[in-house]
């Protein structure tokens, strides 16, 4: 974090100091609610949670090198004392964030999020030195933590924005305005929290809406693919680039198609000028999210080859989303079971069906939660989907949700040996130890609560070091 003292802090966030006998101390490391991440110059944020409460280590993380404790209570060791931390959080994070001379970019979707963010980040990074939201902090928590995290050297601040409801992208867009606004696109994601598609639209809409006008400087990057998402041009003042397939897209791919490995290819095209693109991901899907990073980058100042250098380098810097995995035998673990939700379910299918051409491929497949009365349908669509692309087997783990699928494959004309229905992650694991053979594919994916992750862990462990059970 930028150096503040912990009066300058004190008065910003409206709290009283305890046992701090020097105010004019200041904080020159980072702001961490985890106290293992304490060390020198920290502040650490102590919330307090239905299991642990981190007032408890205050002492640990003074001892550790923190400057001081911001939370809720005086804890014997200089503090800051405020009434709500998550407010008084975000309040830091928007005077610090006002300071910067950082361009904030932030982003949101119901798909693809995650990965367009890292893809973002990795091309920006080569114009300026850039921060970015790690893995998925996108809440009123991660983010304000992302934000502190900038420095004076910082350029260009690349900020996920999450949703549950509507307003709460309206309330991270306050804590740290951008002026770059980028919306992917309006799918089934949390469908059953929001009531349709529609109010996702609402909520992702307030993105664009808190952009400053064009005159201002402000740009919102809009998905011309999609009619929720492009229909919010008339929800800003800032200038609207688009991006996606749609002639009126102003960043555009042509040739596009996926290598013998299911990595894309494709001729990036921008109004300045157009260049070839050959990704490291997997998945055509990533077309999309490398068209948006591309416009972003576009409207800040780098060309068509700079953008298709960046782009054809960047990896996957987030955990268990299309993580590729070769093992010894030849069998590939394609491990993308950190989400799932009906859009990027159907991805992963079509990314699995190009990466095996020629070779056994294997869908297993777990419960997409937060669907609400769409559920049934989503699930049936996806085991229909499987069978239409001619996964090997489909392997369908849980309850409810895996029958749905399985239920979706066998209407679809799949019969026994193409899909399976077995109980829990471990049951998964025995099966694909005792029928997986070298050149197999297998694709691991469900919604975070599921952790399927395990399966893909233990299919990598067994490659590696013989029987392992999942975890």
């Amino acid at each position: 974090m930028i150096a503040l003292s912990l009066a300058e802090i004190a008065e910003v966030v409206g709290g009283q100091t305890h046992d701090i006998p020097d105010p004019s101390v200041q904080v020159t490391g980072p702001v961490v609610r985890d106290s293992r991440e304490a060390g020198p110059g920290s502040l650490f944020v102590a919330f307090a949670g239905e299991r642990v409460d981190g007032h408890d280590f205050a002492a640990a993380v003074v001892e550790a090198g923190a400057v001081a404790v911001l939370g809720t209570r005086p804890v014997g060791v200089p503090a800051i004392v405020v009434d709500d931390v998550q407010s008084a959080l975000g309040a830091l994070a928007r005077h610090v964030v006002r300071r910067l001379g950082a361009t904030l970019v932030a982003l949101t979707g119901s798909a693809g999020k995650t990965s367009t963010k890292d893809l973002i980040a990795q091309v920006l990074r080569r114009k300026a030195p850039t921060v970015f939201t790690p893995g998925s902090l996108n809440n009123e928590i991660g983010l304000p933590l992302t934000a502190l995290s900038a420095t004076e050297e910082t350029k260009f601040l690349v900020l996920e924005m999450g949703a549950r409801g509507i307003g709460h992208i309206r309330y991270l867009a306050g804590l740290t305005p951008p002026k770059v606004g980028l919306v992917l696109n309006v799918g089934s994601a949390h469908i059953g929290e929001f009531g349709g598609r529609e109010q996702i639209a609402q909520a992702k809409g307030e993105l664009v809406e808190a952009l400053p006008s064009e005159a201002e400087g402000g740009t919102a990057i809009l998905n011309a693919d999609d009619p929720y998402v492009r229909a919010m041009a008339s929800r800003t003042k800032a200038k609207v680039v688009y991006f996606g397939e749609s002639g009126e897209a102003d960043v555009s791919a042509e040739n596009v198609r996926l290598t013998d490995t299911g990595q894309p290819s494709f001729r990036l095209h921008t109004p300045s000028g157009a260049s070839d693109v050959t990704m490291r991901l997997y998945g055509e899907h990533h077309v999309s999210n490398a068209l948006a990073a591309a416009a972003v980058a576009h409207e800040l100042g780098m060309s068509a080859d700079e953008i298709a250098v960046a782009l054809s380098e960047a990896g996957s810097l987030s955990r268990w989303r299309m993580e590729v995995t070769e093992r010894p035998d030849g069998v590939t673990v394609v491990n993308d079971a950190y989400n799932a939700n009906p859009e990027s379910m159907k991805a992963a299918l079509r990314a699995l069906a190009a990466m095996g051409k020629g070779r056994r491929t294997w869908a297993v497949l777990g419960k997409m939660a937060e669907l609400g009365d769409e559920a049934l349908a989503e699930h049936d669509a996806v085991g229909r989907l499987a069978v239409r692309l001619n996964v090997s087997k489909l392997v369908a783990v849980g309850g409810r949700e895996a029958a749905w699928l399985q239920l979706g494959a066998y209407n679809e004309g799949s019969w026994g040996e193409e899909s399976v229905h077995v109980s829990d992650a471990q049951a998964a694991v025995d099966l694909l130890r005792s029928e997986l053979r070298p050149g197999d594919v297998v694709l691991v994916k469900a919604s975070r609560s599921v952790g399927l992750e395990s399966v893909a862990q233990a299919l990598v462990e067994t490659g590696a070091e013989g029987e392992v059970s999942a975890r």
